[in-house]
């Protein structure tokens, strides 16, 4: 494996930088430690929101340039916004990667925020979170987080809340910017075709003049225990029920996320860690996959485990066969949790969910692209030593550990049970 530059400039500034010369190509990340947890009740969905705002231009950079400059270079270029992290990326022709250095350097500093791009955007950020209002799936997994969260941010969704999207101002969102994107709080992460001291050489040029901001605001705001099994139900749009199921989980820097990962593997089929997904990797031999589709009790059976900063959910997605009630659809998940806290696993079946789990690891982490994820998204819940160790860890889980945590994770008063009765009206397109 190729070795990483580590480095930190002047400012607070963390540079990762990854040579790897398969191919022409150089990906480009620039990681803002600011996300849907830094945000308060009345300012939900802001952190989103300035993540349009940063394509709305710069006096060196306006909106018109913005939107051609990367494609009419050959590269392809989005942002993120999560709960923890937000993240701006570029992809491009090896020997064009100056262009999206100095793209993000400026716009680290220099996004004007103009007020009628503010009045366009909202309309926009209001319509996409009206949008989703339509998805049955939204409704529930909105209702579930938010019950499962009762005082720590992980409670809203990253779109915010359509109340906070009506009334937040130009001078909000502009001094969230401010506070958040500075050096101080950044990861800059390159791999691709480059050599490193030049590469380094020439970040430090561009982004090392950028001023360190004062340590930017957190909400430490940690979530109490679960007391009880909480359900609840929504009522919606379409014609099919869907049953979310939900468990407090480890964050991803907790060495029991290891063996969540496997039992999540086991009992669902392996979760994709990069949100780029992986492919490939059918969840037809998972216990519930079984349990459940073969028996024509769900149409489908999903499982998500995802790396996050403070602890948040082990999420079950079942969509209930048309034929059935989600009641006993929930009965027969229940004998499956029960038989995996309560009977032996094999060490095959172990070994098999760890062949899946690092299977799909692999698929998300092979292209150039990808590489470059991981060296910043990494830092932002652990650091890259966590992206290094991922497989040596993975292979230490035991069938013990497994059903350790299969009886301390899925506790029923540890859990929220959602479910989505259908109207049996159409969903609304936009």
């Amino acid at each position: 494996m190729p070795d990483i530059r580590r480095t930190t400039l002047a400012n607070g500034l963390q540079v990762l930088l990854k040579e790897i010369h398969t191919a022409p190509i150089i990906s480009s990340w620039v990681w803002y430690r600011v996300g849907s947890r830094d945000e308060p009740s009345g300012r939900t969905g802001i952190s989103h929101w300035v993540e349009h705002m940063q394509f709305k231009g710069t006096p060196q950079f306006p909106a018109s340039i913005l939107d051609k400059v990367i494609a009419r270079e050959g590269g392809v270029s989005n942002a993120f916004t999560y709960m923890d992290w937000t993240t701006y990326f570029e992809t491009m022709p090896g020997d064009k990667i100056e262009l999206a250095l100095r793209l993000e350097a400026d716009r680290m500093v220099n996004s004007t925020f103009d007020p009628e791009d503010v009045a366009s955007e909202r309309t926009v950020v209001i319509s996409e979170r009206e949008g989703s209002e339509n998805e049955p799936l939204f409704l529930l997994g909105e209702a579930v987080q938010a019950a499962a969260f009762r005082v720590h941010p992980y409670h809203h969704e990253i779109i915010g809340d359509l109340a906070d999207l009506k009334t937040m101002s130009r001078d909000d969102l502009y001094n969230h910017y401010r506070s958040y994107y500075a050096p101080n709080n950044a990861v800059v992460a390159l791999a691709g075709d480059f050599e490193t001291e030049a590469m380094l050489r020439r970040i430090r040029e561009l982004f090392e003049p950028i001023p360190a901001g004062p340590t930017p605001p957190r909400l430490a705001r940690p979530e109490p225990p679960m007391r009880g099994e909480h359900r609840l139900t929504v009522e919606g749009p379409g014609e099919t029920t869907y049953l979310q199921l939900v468990h407090r989980a480890p964050a991803g820097a907790d060495p029991d996320f290891f063996p969540l990962t496997v039992l999540d593997s086991l009992l669902a089929g392996p979760s994709s860690l990069n949100m780029f997904g992986g492919g490939g990797v059918s969840n037809k031999t998972s216990r519930l996959y079984r349990a459940l589709v073969e028996k024509e009790l769900a149409v489908a059976i999903g499982g998500s485990a995802i790396t996050t900063v403070d602890p948040f959910l082990y999420t079950f997605t079942l969509t209930i066969h048309p034929q059935r009630k989600a009641e006993e659809v929930l009965m027969a998940f229940d004998d499956e949790v029960k038989r995996i806290q309560d009977e032996a696993i094999t060490a095959e079946e172990v070994a098999r969910a760890i062949k899946q789990a690092r299977a799909l690891f692999a698929y998300g982490s092979e292209n150039i692209t990808n590489q470059a994820f991981w060296l910043g998204h990494a830092e932002m819940f652990a650091t890259y030593d966590w992206f290094l160790d991922y497989l040596d860890k993975l292979a230490t889980v035991t069938p013990a550990d497994v059903q350790r945590a299969a009886q301390s994770i899925l506790q029923s008063q540890n859990r929220v049970v959602g479910t989505y009765i259908p109207s049996g009206t159409e969903v609304g397109h936009e």
